[in-house]
């Protein structure tokens, strides 16, 4: 299974097939997707200037996208670093769980989802790693901050998050995943599985 950096080579390979680049360029979002696989790729499309059916793509319109994905890929990758040795300090103060204000980090973990929206051609119109340095130092606030993008909090609820979300770009400010059903929590306490 390739890492998101051999991805990255083969997207830049002039001796690659175009087809092979373009799929290349679609699995690195299996690595990194900030707003969740199809608004990511809708995305870095728009961006780039090439449609997101489009088979046959300028090489340098992929190059370009790449290079947008992998600078928001490095601002994530910084803020883990910084949410590390946060944690650390924490451990050694003698705090062995995260708080409240860390769950959102256990459900983007790998930065998938950071900025997640339940519809996929609606996100923000900056590029990535704008609205990812706005996003995890605002988060660490309290819950009731405008969000990384500059819309409004509104509340949302949608297939996979609820929570509140920006009003103009329908990405999640607090990604909460939702709570199982009584149902749901007797299965888990007893053993069932569904079929």
């Amino acid at each position: 299974m390739a890492g998101f950096r051999s991805l990255a080579r083969q997207v830049r390979d002039p001796r690659c097939d175009l087809a092979l680049r373009r799929y290349s360029l679609r699995k690195c979002l299996e690595r990194f997707a900030p707003y969740g696989h199809r608004a990511t790729w809708d995305h870095l499309c728009s961006r780039a200037g090439f449609g997101p059916e489009d088979r046959s793509p300028d090489p340098a319109r992929l190059v370009a996208a790449l290079e947008e994905l992998e600078e928001a890929r490095a601002v994530w990758l910084d803020y883990e670093v910084e949410f590390a040795r946060r944690r650390r300090k924490e451990k050694h103060d003698g705090l062995r769980r995260p708080g409240s204000v860390d769950d959102w980090h256990r459900l983007t973990w790998g930065g998938f989802g950071v900025a997640w929206g339940d519809a996929p051609r609606v996100h923000p119109s900056e590029p990535l790693a704008e609205v990812l340095r706005r996003r995890p130092g605002r988060r660490r606030g309290t819950r009731g901050t405008p969000t990384g993008c500059g819309c409004r909090p509104r509340l949302a609820r949608g297939w996979r998050r609820s929570g509140a979300a920006a009003a103009g770009c329908g990405t999640s400010v607090w990604p909460v995943r939702r709570r199982p059903t009584l149902r749901g929590r007797r299965a888990v306490r007893h053993g069932w599985t569904r079929c």
